[in-house]
């Protein structure tokens, strides 16, 4: 039996073995604080992993990457993402690795009597396959990212403008925190359309929650109530503070057609 053969299918009969020396180094190693269950899920997906290796090397064929390391390499993207955590604290962990996989490599090569070529056919093999997973890694968890952020920003942009229905043909529109034109596209494009579709007779539109605005803001603001007012809704107006009223006042639009409250307490008793 040559010295590659009986290294590869030495690896390929011990996989589980190898699989766990490796992730308890690496745990070691890196002092990590994982679960049981993360443990064992790494030590499966290497098992498989080390055992494709190796059967590659025993027939000679092209190295490719298993599929269950792709599959595993988006799943820790997907935890990292869910946990909100950071891409590095997976990234740190392919150097030491890549370390552990090249030190088991060059104890059995020594065993197996390997040329110093062989040897470096099975470390830069297996360091090849460890580069695709991390690339895998790192475009899952962009592109998940990506994806949870778009998610976070619909739903606080729901909670920005909430629709609260407190009267059988009345809505409250509560605005809440800084409202840029972002926010108003969102009001305009998704928030209208649905008190619509509420076939409601009056909205009262609440600034209390709002943090501060422009004078840009303060003309788009004048489009939903205009708006609104084409679409027959009666339009009330609630919680101005002074220094807002100000913004709209310097911004040209006109409020005397609109009914305008201090709380929306008193728009709603008006309403009754």
């Amino acid at each position: 039996m040559s010295s590659l053969k009986g290294f590869s299918q030495y690896i390929s009969e011990n996989a589980d073995l190898l699989s766990a020396e490796v992730v308890e180094s690496v745990v070691q190693e890196m002092e990590l604080n994982i679960p049981e269950w993360e443990k064992e899920q790494a030590v499966c997906m290497y098992v498989e992993l080390i055992g494709f290796f190796g059967q590659s090397l025993l027939e000679g064929t092209r190295i490719e990457v298993p599929e269950s390391l792709i599959e595993w390499s988006k799943k820790n993207a997907e935890m990292q993402v869910a946990a909100g955590g950071k891409i590095s604290e997976i990234v740190i962990r392919y150097p030491v690795t890549r370390q552990v996989f090249s030190e088991i490599f060059t104890r059995l090569s020594l065993k197996f009597g390997l040329s110093v070529t062989e040897s470096a056919k099975a470390i830069k093999g297996i360091n090849a396959i460890l580069d695709i997973s991390l690339n895998e890694t790192f475009y899952a968890f962009e592109r998940l990212s990506e994806r949870y952020q778009a998610e976070k920003q619909v739903e606080l942009l729901n909670l920005s403008a909430p629709i609260v229905p407190v009267l059988e043909d009345v809505v409250v529109l509560p605005l809440v925190g800084v409202i840029d034109s972002y926010r108003i596209a969102h009001i305009l494009n998704n928030v209208i359309p649905r008190v619509a579709e509420k076939n409601v007779n009056h909205v009262v539109i609440d600034f209390s929650g709002v943090l501060t605005i422009d004078a840009h803001i303060a003309q788009s603001i004048g489009q939903i109530g205009g708006t609104l007012k084409l679409m027959g809704i009666h339009v009330v107006i609630a919680g101005l503070r002074p220094d807002l009223v100000q913004t709209i006042v310097h911004s040209g639009i006109d409020m005397l057609d609109a009914d305008v409250y201090a709380t929306v307490k008193q728009a709603l008793e008006s309403l009754r």
